[in-house]
């Protein structure tokens, strides 16, 4: 009795192990709706051109029909034997509307067909995920407008080094996630051509209109090569490389809110519905959400690795390696999307401690590059003369054990007399963050302005 999937050129079954290893059911199932769309478009370009009858199209596309309602209603039964998702439907449509079933893969192969759902999974999911990223930039916008004159000590090396707002600090997240948006943008609009009617890997002999297929799908057009376009996951690895620089953001900000909400800082509080307990230390609120995103991006960034080093060395056109494209990819981008819930949310709720912020940026002589450039405006010393005295006043306060506006006019004067009183006008962290209001720079009214020209951008 010759195997059911293979026709008359295997007489016998696969091997349990063979099954085992070769099934992606378990995983593919996700693709019905792709793999059901792309079918009824297929079945109605054959009938148009002629290939199939209408009678028979108008059978194959309610019997798709029937098949979408049972599996969104829960009723299908996927077989295991059957190995994928697309077989899965072919077969139950066989049992819905028997013979006329047979003809819905005249000129198609699983590798175009499994081509085109993934594709139009992936593009899916990017418009999925570019609206939670427009959702994560709204809840920025609002804390930065909300703290546009907070100040915060800002850091390099993780050391005090300017006063800055939590305005400012919040925009800068606002700007990458822009950035992700765009690279996923890009992404979308290189995968947006249809691989259906390539077939196995050189085209096919019968008169289908390719064309009218993508059109309907949704595509630009169609592929321009069919070896391409059966063997091409570049667009999945655009895609994930989008998506590991996105998490790889969400990650930096969920160190920063790891630290910030240490009482050694004490900037933010989490609330209770983004953060856990101790089994054994009642005092703890540990901030796992921010931990568990900050985790997650390395399951990004290993799924976008592991793709790659499965396509580095296949040859043209399918091999069964691409098998494992899928798993990888649904890894990643359910990673991503639920770091973005949870990193939304955090960043909605959270709780800032303003006076703590202040405190810490009146820390850390973190004035002293204002004070290097009044020296450069008001005495008109050369910058790197300007940075050497500025250097021996940080010394010398910090052997005092004070900060800069903590030394007397006589103690700067004795490392450059030129200092007047005038000099504790720049000395304030409120007078450094006001002067900073060069293009993109921190000052309130810059964070304002930023604001509003995000808020249009995005349509808010």
């Amino acid at each position: 009795m010759s195997n059911k999937m293979w026709g008359g050129r295997f007489g016998e079954g696969p091997d349990r192990i063979m099954e085992e290893i070769n099934a992606s059911i378990g995983f593919d199932q996700r693709f019905f709706a792709q793999d059901i769309r792309g079918s009824k478009a297929h079945c109605r370009m054959l009938a148009e051109t002629g290939i199939i009858s209408r009678e028979d199209a108008d059978q194959i596309v309610a019997g798709l029909d029937a098949v979408l309602a049972e599996i969104e209603g829960g009723a299908f039964e996927f077989r295991r034997e059957l190995e994928d998702i697309h077989m899965n439907v072919e077969a139950r449509l066989a049992e819905l509307i028997g013979a006329a079933a047979g003809r819905l893969h005249t000129a198609r192969s699983r590798n175009d067909q499994v081509a085109t759902d993934f594709k139009l999974y992936v593009r899916d999911t990017i418009d999925h995920l570019d609206g939670q990223l427009a959702d994560f930039q709204r809840a920025l916008l609002d804390r930065a407008e909300e703290h546009a004159d907070t100040i915060m000590p800002g850091f390099t090396h993780l050391q005090t080094a300017q006063p800055v707002t939590f305005g400012h600090h919040c925009m800068a997240y606002v700007e990458m996630a822009g950035r992700d948006r765009g690279r996923f943008a890009d992404a979308r609009r290189r995968l947006n051509e249809c691989p259906l009617g390539a077939a196995a890997l050189a085209g096919t002999s019968f008169p289908i209109d390719r064309h009218r297929t993508a059109a309907e799908l949704g595509f630009d057009g169609p592929t321009r090569n069919s070896l391409d376009s059966v063997s091409d996951r570049d667009f999945v690895l655009e895609t994930l490389s989008a998506a590991a620089i996105c998490a790889t953001h969400l990650s930096r900000l969920a160190e920063e809110i790891v630290i910030w909400s240490t009482p050694g800082f004490d900037f933010v509080r989490l609330t209770d519905g983004f953060t856990t307990g101790s089994s054994i230390m009642p005092q703890k609120r540990n901030p796992d959400a921010a931990e568990l995103v900050r985790a997650k991006s390395g399951r990004v960034i290993g799924d976008l690795t592991s793709l790659l080093i499965v396509m580095k060395g296949l040859p043209l056109a399918y091999s069964k390696d691409m098998q494992e494209d899928k798993e990888a990819a649904f890894d990643a981008l359910d990673a991503l999307s639920l770091s973005l819930a949870a990193m939304t949310g955090m960043v909605t709720t959270l709780t800032v401690n303003e006076k703590s912020m202040r405190a810490a940026a009146s820390r850390g002589f973190s004035t002293a590059t204002d004070l290097a450039d009044w020296l450069v405006r008001a005495l008109g010393l050369p910058f790197r003369q300007a940075h050497h005295v500025t250097g021996a006043l940080v010394a010398k306060a910090e052997k005092r054990g004070v900060d800069l506006d903590g030394l007397t006019l006589a103690e700067m004067q004795e490392v450059e007399p030129g200092i007047t009183d005038e000099v504790y006008s720049v000395l304030g962290v409120d007078n450094s963050v006001a002067s900073r209001t060069s293009f993109g720079g921190t000052a309130p009214g810059n964070v304002r302005a930023a604001v509003r020209r995000w808020r249009d951008e995005l349509g808010s």
